[in-house]
């Protein structure tokens, strides 16, 4: 928002639990005082029973920054799901869309069997691909074998195709924002609580349970959903619900700064604790 104010910017969302509805608090999106403040793109625009996909959000974004130039705005592109980002530098694979009858099979099929047992089918349609694959991500498992069963190719073949990347021309700053983990963890902390202590984070999650999205909806997914669902339903206390969304959202940001490390090494670094107002004076560039 700093750098918004500064170059006259325009705010686009790249997180992947952001795009949805219902769950402005539980995912952090801007508040309406901040969308207000200053344009945003692309935050809760997607119902949370749908399925959405980086490949719907590279197509969606395309049309949005060609808008946004055209208007002589910045465009200013935030978020945590890594794989938008890839797809807006490097292009994702161009894997053909997949037949509703086949998708809609394997993600029942996930839902009815174990994930071992799901593991075991996707290594004898697919070994190379149940090799890289955890076992205990049946999400990724059905995806893999509704490819396999569409396209006769493995998902690790068309992965290897390169794509197109939305940002071909385009002169790109890259930040990353990092900080102390703990620091990180006392803040998610403390930022839960406070969702909790405003009642916020339960009126959420009722409103979307009462949509009664699909076992295999993404938005299910997002940090605090699953033990708000279970205190909802009696399987958790209250205490149990905020403890076990903490420690999940500590081992999120564990792996998220791994991911920053290994894939954004010629990013430049930003210390979000101390230096980001010193990062707006220095890009002055942008106002060119």
């Amino acid at each position: 928002m700093a750098l918004a104010h500064a170059h006259d910017g325009v705010v686009i969302n790249a997180d992947s639990m952001q795009v949805y509805d219902t769950l402005r608090t539980l995912t952090a999106r801007p508040t309406a005082a901040d969308e207000a403040a200053v344009p945003h793109r692309l935050y809760g625009h997607v119902a949370a029973t749908a399925h959405y996909s980086a490949g719907d959000w590279a197509r969606e974004i395309a049309p949005v920054l060609d808008a946004v130039w055209d208007a002589a705005h910045l465009p200013i592109i935030v978020g945590g799901t890594g794989l938008y980002f890839r797809a807006l530098t490097e292009g994702l694979s161009p894997v053909p869309p997949i037949p509703d009858e086949i998708r809609a099979k394997w993600r029942a099929r996930a839902s009815e069997v174990s994930a071992a047992e799901l593991h075991r089918e996707l290594a004898a349609a697919d070994p190379e691909m149940a090799a890289v694959l955890r076992p205990s991500d049946p999400q990724r498992m059905a995806r893999a074998l509704e490819v396999r069963e569409a396209t006769g190719r493995s998902l690790l073949e068309w992965h290897a195709v390169p794509g197109e990347p939305v940002l071909r021309d385009a002169a790109v700053a890259r930040l990353v924002l990092t900080a102390e983990r703990d620091w990180l963890y006392a803040r998610a902390d403390a930022r839960f609580l406070q969702m909790i202590s405003d009642g916020e984070a339960q009126a959420e999650v009722a409103a979307l349970r009462a949509l009664d999205p699909p076992a295999d909806a993404p938005v299910l997914g997002a940090l605090g959903v699953a033990p708000l669902m279970a205190l909802a339903a009696g399987a958790l206390d209250l205490d149990e619900a905020i403890s076990a969304t903490q420690t999940a959202t500590r081992r999120y940001i564990k792996r998220q700064l791994t991911w920053l490390r290994r894939n954004m090494t010629s990013w430049k670094t930003v210390d979000a604790q101390f230096n980001l107002s010193k990062t707006v004076a220095e890009l002055k560039f942008f106002a060119d």
